[in-house]
């Protein structure tokens, strides 16, 4: 069974598709209209092996890249079904040449972010830090997931939130992963 689904939002600020599939090869196609918010989206890609297809359109950057979090997240909540036989957790530590930064996730089906990202800029590359943060919550939001990341040193803000968005992909490459039957709770559902 694959584990795929789309997601289309329109409103009056953006027009978003997203397609992902789980069980992938880590392929990245189309645009979010931010070379660096690509790049992120590309590396979340191509480190959870999760393939991912987004096709953004948008009257500003900031609505774009927060919608692209909202679709991206719940197209994997979506395909993820009743998350019966998954990891449901993951966690990763990643180096990136000065930077060094921490994820975990759960996907128990409760929305909880916490993001500390250290940066000194108010921008990376052509990108807001701000709108980068407001990403990964939207995204935590959207898949219904509980996803903490933490830079721990670094000087490099490029270098920083790559390293964070490599930990958050490991971290989703681990919880997605098929370990068995049966929904991963003591409750019997999520």
């Amino acid at each position: 069974m694959a584990r795929s689904a789309e997601i289309v939002r329109k409103t009056r600020e953006v027009d978003i598709k997203a397609r992902v599939e789980l069980d992938g090869k880590g392929e990245f196609a189309g645009s979010c209209g931010s070379a660096f918010m690509d790049h992120m989206i590309r590396t979340l890609s191509k480190h959870s092996r999760i393939d991912i297809a987004i096709d953004a359109k948008g009257d500003l950057r900031h609505h774009i890249i927060e919608d692209a979090g909202i679709a991206i997240g719940r197209a994997i909540d979506k395909a993820l079904g009743e998350r019966d036989g998954i990891q449901r957790f993951g966690y990763a530590y990643v180096p990136m040449d000065d930077s060094l930064a921490r994820a975990a996730l759960d996907l128990g089906g409760r929305a909880y972010s916490k993001v500390e990202l250290k940066l000194s800029g108010a921008s990376v590359e052509d990108t807001k830090a701000e709108d980068i943060l407001h990403f990964l919550e939207t995204f935590a939001q959207s898949l219904r997931c509980n996803l903490h990341i933490r830079v721990l040193y670094g000087t490099n803000d490029h270098h920083k939130i790559e390293a964070a968005m490599k930990a958050a992909a490991l971290s989703l490459r681990m919880a997605v992963s098929i370990t068995g039957t049966g929904v991963p709770s003591a409750k019997g559902e999520i």
